[in-house]
């Protein structure tokens, strides 16, 4: 397994980008401010984006794995390397998620803690509701995990 940083043609992984944000003018906002990771084990299995801030943070905008490939560790995997790649030069990494069931126990799972939420988040900036295990999404949660 190796992870390599994508420094070209970053929408040629949009398939994936898009499994975790579905709405392409959104990806739009932070795929060229970012670094694009992907993660190969033989071949692709997901792609992270991480935006850097001038204030000593860093987020987390995008992770996706494959679906078929989800459950394997690979998203832990993405997130334990640039929480370790960011480390000593940013003290906070934020994500931000859906109050969904999968993903907010997913990143707590990875030793992110509740940090706050954005009210209609997802309501005011999709052109279309985003439901997530039957859910719509509304508001933007948050987390943060020091590096």
């Amino acid at each position: 397994m190796k992870i390599k940083k994508i420094t070209e043609n970053k929408k040629q992984f949009l398939d994936l980008l898009l499994l975790a944000d579905e709405q392409e003018s959104m990806i739009d906002r932070y795929l060229e401010a970012g670094d694009m990771y992907a993660l190969y084990d033989e071949d692709l299995k997901g792609v992270c984006v991480v935006t850097c801030s001038d204030d000593g943070t860093c987020e987390l905008k995008n992770i996706a794995v494959y679906e078929h490939c989800q459950g394997s560790g690979y998203g832990r995997k993405m997130i334990d390397y640039v929480c370790g790649l960011y480390s000593g030069k940013y003290h906070t990494m934020y994500v931000g998620t859906g109050d969904s069931p999968l993903t907010v126990p997913f990143y707590k799972k990875c030793g992110f803690t509740e940090s706050h939420r954005v009210k209609n988040f997802f309501t005011d900036n999709y052109d279309h509701p985003i439901f997530e295990c039957g859910i719509q999404l509304v508001d933007m949660v948050y987390l943060k995990k020091e590096l």
